[in-house]
């Protein structure tokens, strides 16, 4: 199967009534974890790069990475992703290399950590809905800044000083048009997101309800969703790591959230913790071991383990024979329609 839009992906899981983990990558190992999840439990699935990533890899490495899963796993309908582009630059070069999705972050300036105003953010979402749509690409925006820092991106405030006002979010999907929308409800990037088990009241879920009733038609997005499952945690320890404690976002949180309009999950840290203990635990118990492989096996099942429990969690798991592909070109025919009707 091709590559597909991101929108075909949501509008299928929203007819399912369930969600879609969206796993952040930077390496051919973690891309690798991901597709044999998504074979072994049959899911539909959402692999994103960060401008970090993006960096950090190269855009062709990965973009060639993503063409070689889809001919491996020619049974699953795959989305490659955007992460947090910072301007409608970023977003054009994420488009033209051939992205399927992006998400412009317009909640931030450019630099990737200020806040913006609603209407900056209005302006630079709705040009980039413009060039998207014309080539069937599908748009994530953002509104509300979520707290915390990961790859570089992030305004490190007070996760719950800049929620997402429903009345806000309404607006900004009819000016801008966008495909989903990520609000911010008191989750954080990394993994300090709490000090203590979150509670509904912590994490503002009565807020993505009401935004949901206002919006039921739009796809909604938890970012900052990793669960930091307290055995990934103490396999790091164990094996010389010294993290502190913390707690992440409850997968029965984010099961709520997708009874109430919640399509895209994001996954990225509960995935590193997986990948860093088990290398740990390989240095530390054979350490006269060198070949690359003998550490980067066991971290990509240890990864792929991870991800194929949120697909369970998170519904999609089973869901593949729900699609037939849709091209971006027939994609860009309806958003076309669409627009003059």
């Amino acid at each position: 199967m091709p590559l597909v839009s991101m929108r075909q992906l949501l509008d299928e899981a929203a007819k399912g009534g369930y969600g879609v983990g969206a796993f952040n990558v930077n390496n051919m190992e973690q891309i690798q974890a991901i597709m044999e999840a998504a074979r072994e439990t049959k899911s539909p699935v959402i692999v994103q790069a960060s401008r970090g990533a993006r960096a950090y890899a190269q855009d062709r490495y990965l973009y060639h990475l993503m063409l070689a899963a889809a001919e491996l796993y020619p049974e699953l309908p795959i989305v490659l992703h955007l992460d947090h582009g910072n301007s409608v630059e970023t977003c054009k070069s994420a488009i033209d290399m051939g992205f399927t999705s992006v998400m412009m972050d317009g909640s931030l300036m450019p630099d990737g950590k200020t806040p913006s105003t609603f209407e900056y953010n209005v302006q630079a979402t709705r040009e980039v809905v413009a060039l998207a749509h014309a080539k069937g690409v599908t748009v994530e925006g953002e509104i509300g800044v979520l707290g915390g820092i990961e790859d570089g991106h992030g305004a490190g405030v007070d996760a719950l000083s800049h929620v997402t006002d429903p009345a806000q979010a309404e607006e900004f999907v009819k000016l801008t048009g966008v495909d989903a929308l990520a609000i911010a409800i008191g989750t954080s990037h990394g993994a300090y997101k709490f000090a203590k088990k979150p509670t509904g009241e912590t994490l503002k879920m009565q807020r993505l309800i009401e935004i949901h009733q206002r919006l039921p038609k739009t796809h909604l997005v938890m970012h900052g969703s990793s669960s930091v499952p307290q055995d990934l945690q103490d396999v790091i320890n164990q094996y010389g790591g010294e993290l502190k404690p913390t707690f992440g976002v409850p997968v029965e949180e984010i099961q709520l959230g997708i009874k109430n309009g919640v399509r895209k999950i994001n996954v990225d840290t509960d995935n590193r913790l997986a990948i860093t203990g088990a290398i740990r635990k390989v240095f530390m118990e054979t350490p006269e071991k060198f070949d690359p492989r003998d550490y980067l096996k066991p971290a990509r099942q240890a990864m792929q383990r991870v991800v194929a429990t949120r697909m369970q969690q998170f519904g999609q798991a089973g869901h593949i024979a729900d699609y037939a592909p849709i091209s971006l070109e027939e994609m860009a025919r309806r958003y076309a329609q669409a627009a003059k009707a």
